[in-house]
């Protein structure tokens, strides 16, 4: 499906834009751009998690490559340096660049020679390979392969002055030692020849846009040699290895792509089966269970957005083991009712500063429940789902509590933003909505009918009475109606009283399974429509109406001014979902929906190829932004249009 030709290939600002992702099921990445320059500190070929899922050490950027054609010698790599010259100009022989399901493939040029190149990981081993294939020619070739050696975290830039890797050749294989740990090169032919030589300058450009340090020094860790002839297996391919242990080297064979899909059920469009394998890159071990990574490449696993992910993630793409781990490996990680927010990349103890985080643990249990039929699970996880209910009911960390006037829910205190909208810069929360958020008790009111409902069907003996909480709740949740907007409050009960802002946060007050607003009520159109009118995009719906004073319509620039747009009217594409399941409700056209979805067949071909990038300007034409592949972006489209053909489907049936 994804494909360029030279049109684009030989377009070294065009090329740079566009990002290929591979993953490893552990943490682990490779990852650059289709120029082949790496243009961010995240980019490289051997990335992987040394702490399963995070501790993400880059440990080889690229490779730098030459191939001697007769007398003549080609770049096919190319870098940027500090002063803007871009040295060697290998993307000028790219003849096309397509992706295998997610595996990078290049394809370049010269004369009657054509050499390509794949890229691919090693699932659950921290292994990457590289491989080279006389496609075509009359007469053998000389190829020079050097690998560049990072030795940092995958958050910072490396410098030659800090250290010197120490390269050892031994018959199987080359060890490289660094200050982070070892590794080895291994190639299956020719010949290595050890070197000591700095790169120094290269600029790394989307981290200047970023307002961050972009220059890095790298390290040349010899290099390798072979030639390649047309005609005979052993001679028209060569490829080289990175691996941490011996053990985790794979075998000889060099196979042409790492996994194929038997997934693609008929008349399934093939952006729909290429999301099914960006949701692959998520899924990750965590010690003996499964979590989700919340998006590429900065972010580890996020206690909020793995439950957001679920259902799109596992249970429409029919993942039912992984979705049982992911609910088990969680809920070993409660504490005083709540779920991790997320685990920081240095050390394993986890962050618990998040609201919703639980509330949608039971959304997903829910839903697990009903595509499954699995109730052993939720029995055996009824104590959690419980221990979540009580400890909101009496209250827990952040003033957060069931306010006994009215059954809803309260959260926040001053210097803590708990909710989704949860930028921080310094102490000044940019979105502080503390009091009753509008999703928070739609989720609330939602947790406590899946209670009921869990109950009604045998699950246990319950502690609490959840239709009655439920029902409480609901007559109160009648006090977010505000008839100057036409729509729901953002917040009520706040310090300085309701937030009027139009956000798109009451969307859930319609989408969810046990929503408060009835999709036949005239409220739940008036927030459909309100919410299509003010916020919705081509990319997903806007974090806040432009005709509020606060909108901020470019997510861009350094840090401040990025967090300060993060969720002021930046767009998130996750948020398609949660507006597709609304209006169809209230209007009940599958046609309008799949025009909601479609122009995301368009953007699996830029920034991230083959994924959803986490968030879009606000103003046209809402450029992607932050992660080239979110894990919330992908899963929702993915989950919107499997429950637009399900819907389909029983209407056939029926």
């Amino acid at each position: 499906m994804i494909a360029f030709g030279r049109d684009l290939t030989s377009n070294f600002d065009v090329a740079s834009r566009r990002e290929w992702l591979m993953t490893d099921g552990l943490g682990g990445w490779a990852s650059g751009t289709v120029s082949g320059a790496n243009t961010r500190r995240y980019h490289g070929l051997f990335i992987p998690a040394l702490v399963p899922p995070l501790g993400r050490t880059v440990l080889v950027t690229k490779f730098n490559e030459w191939l001697t054609v007769s007398r003549d010698r080609y770049p096919l790599s190319c870098n940027e340096y500090a002063d803007g010259t871009i040295d060697p100009v290998g993307f000028r022989h790219i003849e096309s660049f397509r992706l295998e399901n997610d595996l990078p493939v290049w394809t370049y040029s010269f004369s009657d020679v054509q050499i390509q190149k794949r890229i691919w990981l090693g699932r659950g081993t921290p292994a990457a390979y590289v491989a080279y294939h006389y496609c075509r020619g009359s007469r053998p070739v000389t190829l020079e392969v050097t690998p560049m050696v990072a030795a940092r975290d995958a958050h910072g830039e490396t410098r030659s002055t800090a250290w010197t890797p120490e390269v050892r050749v031994a018959t199987d294989g080359t060890h490289v030692v660094t200050p982070a740990c070892g590794f080895w090169i291994k190639t299956n032919r020719g010949s290595y020849e050890p070197s000591r030589v700095w790169h120094r300058g290269i600029k790394h450009r989307m981290e200047s846009e970023r307002g961050l340090p972009d220059l890095e020094d790298q390290f040349a860790a010899g290099t390798f040699t072979v030639t390649l002839e047309q005609g005979h297996h052993k001679t028209n391919s060569a490829g080289v290895i990175f691996a941490m242990t011996l053990d985790d080297a794979p075998p000889p064979q060099w196979p042409a792509s790492r996994r194929q899909s038997s997934r693609k059920p008929e008349a399934e469009p093939v952006w729909i089966t290429q999301l099914k394998h960006a949701a692959d890159q998520f899924l990750v071990r965590r010690g003996k269970g499964n979590t989700v990574i919340a998006g590429y490449h900065w972010f580890g696993d996020w206690g909020r957005d793995t439950m957001i992910s679920l259902p799109g993630l596992c249970l429409a793409t029919k993942r039912f083991a992984e979705a049982a781990s992911i609910l088990k490996t969680w809920a070993q990680l409660v504490s005083q009712g709540m779920l991790p927010n997320h685990f920081p990349d240095t050390g394993n103890r986890p962050e618990y500063n998040t609201v919703d985080a639980a509330l949608w643990y039971v959304h997903a249990m829910d839903r697990y429940a009903e595509a499954t039929g699995d109730l052993k699970l939720v029995r055996d996880l009824w104590p959690v789902l419980e221990d979540m209910i009580g400890w909101h009911l009496r209250g827990t960390r952040y003033h957060i509590h069931a306010d006994p006037t009215d059954g809803l829910l309260h959260a926040g205190e001053p210097g803590m933003a708990v909710t989704w909208m949860d930028a921080k810069i310094g102490d000044w929360v940019v979105t502080p909505r503390i009091g009753k958020p509008v999703e928070i008790n739609a989720l609330w009111i939602n947790a406590l009918r899946v209670m009921d409902v869990l109950v009604s069907q045998e699950i246990a003996v319950p502690a609490h009475d959840y239709i009655k909480l439920a029902e409480r709740a609901t007559t109160s949740f009648e006090r977010y109606w505000n008839p100057d907007t036409g729509c729901l409050f953002d917040v009520i009960d706040g310090p300085e009283g309701h937030d009027p802002a139009i956000r798109p946060n009451q969307l859930l007050a319609v989408s969810l399974p046990h929503a408060p607003l009835a999709p036949e009520s005239p409220r739940a159109k008036a927030v459909v429509d309100v919410c299509a009118e003010h916020l919705l995009t081509s990319y997903g719906l806007r974090s806040l109406s432009p005709h509020h004073p606060a909108y901020i319509g470019t997510y861009a620039g350094d840090g401040r001014a990025r967090d300060s747009a993060y969720h002021q009217g930046t767009v998130w594409s996750w948020l398609i979902g949660p507006f597709a399941d609304a209006h169809y409700r209230v209007h009940r056209s599958a046609a309008h929906v799949l025009s909601f979805l479609a122009p995301f067949e368009q953007h699996l071909s830029d920034y991230g190829l083959g994924s959803i990038a986490e968030v879009f300007d606000g103003n046209p034409p809402h450029t992607p932004r932050g992660c080239i592949a979110q894990a919330w972006s992908v899963a929702e489209v993915l989950r919107a249009w499997v429950a637009l053909q399900e819907r389909a489907k029983g209407k056939r049936e029926k």
